[in-house]
């Protein structure tokens, strides 16, 4: 399960290298000659423009030097004033210059970011797929998107920075110190490289602190919109319980303390941008002082001191910005940590090394002592022997938390079980790629979940490249076909949030359809009619047991008058099969399943048709 909150041994340690190692490739695209290209392309613009930056400078104090000496006044054809205009075109010029190539570097390189972010955002995408229902029932949707989007906002800044900020400042620094040790001396060069290091351990150390107050902000925002996410996503349940006060109140609590952290985070970037201009204003001023000095002694020109004053002001803006870089790779590492560690999340159900593809000629299967619990000390099955034949139709009926819906989740090896083994025409199904075991099997599900998208789509989900008849035919057998030509869109009709804008009866025709589409071998039908009314289960019910025909069926049933005519009927009860045989035989016994079909029959008379069980429990 992704951390919603980073642990205490997490909040202690950077990140860091271990981060930077798994980002770093992204910046050199394995198989990818144009995007190195582009990589390559890009840092020779840095180095042409930060070229191009440092001759301003001299061009300036150039200006100044030919203004300092005396001219022919009035004589703008004056050779002195000719070059002191010509260096001041040449000034403007490399500042356009600068300009320049920092654009045409950003053109440049811009792909290669956003191919960066999609390849790993596509890799978390996929690999949120393969997680198993496990991580998917105990994650907050929230939490999980709100990671995913900070790690990707993160990639592409992080690729800038480093390749554009970082190397660039290091390179800058170098060519200022050669440049100070040729024209002014040692002096200067140790007084900078002083300052700097100073600038560096000084930013680093607040930054530290800061990471922190960052983490904590990070939690709670990641907080703040669970609650959100999983309160609009519930909004039908917070209006039946008239809840909408407390659940702002509940959001309002963690906005609250979000917008706390925030504020101690912004303080302290207050303090960082304070301590570091103190720094960089300190040396500016020890620096120019220095030169006045000289100038006034003789050793530099009045051009000199300019040149001086432009060097570090080119150099201390990047190093001004430096610091905000180094605060951005901290805050993009944590935003990317958490992101990697939701990549790192194991898959809990995974493919034998030499898993085979499953076979389904007859559709035979077949549980063997099988025993399962959610959690260690929670068994919800306690060796189940079943057999189900090749064609026939078992029925699975039980109380609520005898484990029903369990049997149907581990035949298609959503978790493993934990004793025992299940077999389809003689193969283990833990020995054959999931894939090919889904492929296999079709499921009406009691709780129908739909795309947010038409009602054709959600129908031709259940095989991929049906055709427009295909779809149709299926939405035929499942009585929605002339519902859906009733609506003004047809097909192309927009079903909403998890399918929102259908009755229940429509969504579990949809859910019908879907699995006639698909025509698996093995047809799993849990409750697949507890939804509708009288007259359309009736017609449902018909098709249904058309669709039986020639596939092996398990109905998982509440409603018992819907499994009287099954081969086969298994009464569950604390995870044990309790009782089996045909209706007639179940009845003859007067057990379990005759008391249950009495009271059934009794609460028909009385108007009020029972339901048994609405859901094994799952976690």
């Amino acid at each position: 399960m992704p951390p919603e909150s980073l642990s205490t041994d997490q909040a202690s340690r950077q990140p860091g290298f271990a981060v930077l190692r798994r980002f770093l490739p992204l910046l050199w695209p394995r198989h990818d000659s144009g995007l190195k290209a582009r990589v390559i392309g890009a840092f020779a613009l840095v180095l042409v423009a930060k070229a191009v930056i440092l001759i301003m400078p001299f061009a300036y104090k150039a200006v100044i030097d030919n203004m300092s000496e005396p001219g022919t006044a009035g004589d703008a054809a004056d050779p002195a004033v000719m070059l002191a205009i010509a260096l001041v075109v040449a000034y403007a010029g490399a500042r356009f210059g600068g300009v320049l190539f920092d654009n045409l570097r950003n053109v440049v390189f811009e792909k290669v970011g956003q191919r960066a972010a999609q390849r790993l955002t596509e890799n978390v995408f996929a690999h949120l797929h393969d997680l198993s229902l496990r991580f998917h029932l105990e994650r907050k949707t929230g939490g999980v998107t709100k990671i995913i989007e900070r790690g990707t906002k993160s990639i592409d800044t992080m690729l800038y920075f480093l390749l554009f900020n970082i190397a660039p400042t290091a390179i800058e620094l170098i060519a200022v110190c050669i440049i100070f040790f040729v024209k002014f001396g040692g002096g200067l060069v140790a007084v900078t490289l002083g300052v700097v290091a100073v600038y560096i351990v000084f930013t680093r150390l607040v930054t530290r602190w800061r990471t922190q107050l960052r983490r904590n902000m990070v939690d709670l925002d990641t907080t703040a919109y669970s609650h959100a996410v999983d309160s609009l996503l519930n909004f039908e349940t917070v209006k039946y319980f008239n809840a909408e006060a407390r659940e702002a109140q509940r959001f309002s609590r963690a906005v609250s303390s979000w917008a706390s952290a925030a504020v101690k985070s912004e303080n302290s970037l207050a303090f960082l941008n304070v301590g570091q201009a103190l720094l960089t204003n300190g040396m500016m001023a020890g620096a120019m002082g220095y030169t006045v000095w000289g100038w006034s002694q003789g050793m530099f020109t009045t051009g000199d001191v300019v040149l001086v004053n432009a060097l570090l002001m080119q150099f201390f803006r990047p190093l001004d910005f430096l610091g905000t870089v180094y605060r951005t790779v901290q805050q993009g590492l944590i935003d990317m940590e958490a992101m990697f560690e939701l990549l790192d999340t194991p898959s809990e159900i995974v493919d034998a090394q030499d898993a085979r593809a499953l076979a389904v000629p007859r559709g035979e299967i077949r549980f063997e002592n099988v025993r399962f619990g959610y959690d260690a000390d929670r068994p919800i099955l306690n060796g189940i022997d079943l057999v189900v034949a090749p064609g026939s139709k078992l029925a699975i009926v039980g109380p609520s938390g005898a484990g029903k819906s369990t049997i149907a989740r581990l035949l298609f090896r959503f978790y493993d079980v934990t004793g025992g083994r299940i077999l389809v025409d003689g193969q283990d199904i833990a020995k054959a790629r999931q894939e090919t075991l889904r492929a296999a099997i079709g499921i009406v599900p009691q709780d129908t979940v739909l795309f947010n998208d038409t009602i054709g789509y959600n129908i031709a989900y259940g095989r991929e490249g049906a055709s427009e008849a295909e779809i149709r035919e299926a939405a035929k057998g499942a009585a929605i076909h002339s519902f859906i030509e009733s609506l003004s869109e047809g097909y192309a009709t927009r079903v909403g949030e998890r399918g929102l804008k259908l009755s229940g009866g429509e969504k579990q025709r949809v859910a019908v359809a879907r699995a006639l589409l698909k025509d698996p071998p093995i047809l799993i039908l849990d409750e697949a009619t507890s939804a509708l009314d009288s007259r359309t289960e009736a017609e449902i019910q018909a098709t249904l047991e058309r669709a039986e025909q020639g596939r092996t069926t398990i109905v998982i049933a509440h409603r018992l008058s819907t499994i009287v005519d099954a081969d086969e009927i298994v009464v569950l009860d604390h995870g044990r099969i309790a009782e089996r045989g045909s209706h007639a035989a179940l009845l003859e016994q007067g057990g379990l399943y005759a008391e249950m079909w009495a009271r059934q029959r009794e609460e028909r008379a009385a108007g009020s048709p029972a339901r048994l069980g609405e859901a094994d429990e799952t976690a």
